[in-house]
């Protein structure tokens, strides 16, 4: 979706500043809507049941981008997808957590695969967009969801914990636990919003070639599948607090050399470091949430703290353009100031 829905939107005529807002509504329903279905599925005990729904409605989000047209069409597509979609990759995890808890798995490698699957699709929208227009991504998104809603279904019933009662965000947001690990992933993980937003767009103005903008991208990604696929022993050696001052350590030098250079060998390196910057402190983050938040509350904390991140990152972005637009490359030195603040509060993290 983040690489091909922004240009089919250019394909049917909107203007930057129409999608940038259409993205920007839908960025901002996610944080609501995020919260509010991982709070159903733990007060009814069914995060499969929310997820398999909430992939569907996607689905179905999915295929209006195939046939809408004009600014109102494609506000009404993103809406619908940012409410469905928003809490089904947080109760995936939740749900991974748990299954990774009670039967002894290595919630990595299942981590890992997502990541490996990002790369085949991202390279098949890029495949399909080139012979079939940029309109022909919808469909293919559409189905993946559909399938991602039978893949849900599929997963094993159990019985989840439920929450009664109210006060549920208020006693996630109580846990010092969740407020510490919000605050180093927000700050850590908000730090590449620059990278996102202007990475690709900061090497092409310095002349670096298409081809090799998006081997950079996917090498990032390999490294990141890598350290999910194998890092457990580290993981379990260093725990939570050292993946955290690791990914925060990564970050800035990962930012500070994207800030001062654009030589291939240097951007081979700070790209391989997105497994630390990313990688490594999503799983620390995971370890502090399986540790650290009750069963009953597992889908409610899993979505606050998307919700979390995503605030953090939607405000990195507003700043980085703004930054960028005014100091060029020079911006990712805000980026690697974000990591030095996450390596203060890092310590704070029990080992995990």
């Amino acid at each position: 979706m983040l690489p091909f829905i922004p240009p089919l939107m250019a394909a049917r005529g909107l203007g930057a500043a129409e999608v940038g807002t259409i993205l920007a509504c839908g960025a901002a329903l996610r944080l609501l809507a995020g919260p509010a279905g991982g709070r159903l599925a733990d007060a009814i005990g069914a995060p499969r049941a929310v997820m398999a729904a909430g992939a569907a409605v996607a689905a179905a989000a999915a295929g209006l981008y195939g046939v809408a047209d004009g600014f109102a069409g494609l506000l009404a597509a993103n809406l619908l997808f940012a409410l469905s979609f928003a809490c089904v990759v947080p109760l995936g995890d939740a749900m991974a957590l748990r299954g990774a808890r009670e039967e002894s798995w290595d919630y990595g490698r299942v981590r890992a695969a997502g990541s490996a699957a990002f790369i085949v699709a991202a390279g098949a929208a890029g495949w399909l967009a080139d012979r079939a227009g940029a309109g022909s991504v919808a469909w293919l998104l559409a189905g993946t969801l559909a399938a991602a809603a039978l893949a849900a279904l599929a997963l094993p019933a159990g019985q989840a914990p439920v929450r009664r009662g109210g006060g549920a965000f208020r006693a996630v947001l109580a846990l010092p636990a969740f407020r510490r690990i919000l605050a180093v992933s927000g700050l850590i993980q908000g730090s590449h919003a620059a990278y996102y937003a202007f990475g690709s767009i900061h090497w092409a103005q310095a002349g670096v070639p298409g081809t090799t903008i998006g081997l950079l991208w996917s090498w990032s990604v390999v490294a990141e599948v890598a350290l999910f696929a194998w890092g457990r022993p580290i993981a379990d050696r260093i725990g939570a607090r050292g993946l955290a001052l690791a990914a925060a350590a990564a970050g800035l030098l990962r930012w500070g050399i994207t800030a001062e250079t654009v030589a291939l060998p240097a951007l081979v390196l700070a790209q391989a470091l997105h497994a630390v910057t990313f990688g490594a402190m999503h799983l620390a983050t995971m370890r502090v949430m399986q540790q650290a938040i009750p069963p009953t509350l597992a889908g409610t904390a899993q979505t606050l703290l998307a919700a979390g991140i995503g605030a953090v990152m939607m405000a990195g972005t507003l700043a980085a353009g703004q930054g960028y637009a005014t100091l060029g490359g020079a911006v990712f030195w805000a980026m690697a100031g974000m990591c030095a603040a996450a390596v203060a509060l890092a310590p704070r993290l029990g080992r995990g």
